[in-house]
């Protein structure tokens, strides 16, 4: 059995033609994360399972697993997006900050530390 994984999805896969199984199904590419919201991996191609876009950060699942999403439809996959990603809290002894969920607040983060460096002058 594998687990829940962390991912940023960082593009699209638009594929003309594919098994039936696969029609009306988004196919996206994702960025396996660490909890620290850094790149852990190589990217690769999921099924979206819950309607997510470009930037946001999700939870997936690898192997056998990647099918289950989709019962009882038979659906070919070897990577499935199962859920959207709304905050990671990591503890502070383990040395990670929480990673941003959305473009959004990744930009709002950027420029609070802006303002933090300014105040500090």
């Amino acid at each position: 059995m594998t687990s829940v994984q962390l991912a940023k999805v960082v593009g699209s896969v638009v594929a003309t033609v594919k098994d039936s199984a696969l029609e009306s199904r988004k196919l996206l590419v994702i960025q396996p994360i660490a909890p620290s919201g850094s790149p852990s991996g190589a990217a690769l191609v999921a099924i979206d399972g819950v309607g997510v876009g470009p930037g946001e950060q999700v939870m997936f699942v690898r192997g056998r697993e990647a099918a289950f999403a989709f019962l009882p439809d038979q659906v070919l996959a070897d990577a499935s997006i199962v859920g959207k990603v709304d905050s990671i809290d990591v503890g502070e002894d383990s040395g990670a900050r929480r990673a941003p969920s959305s473009p959004s607040e990744e930009r709002g983060e950027r420029a609070s530390r802006r303002g933090a460096r300014a105040l500090k002058k």
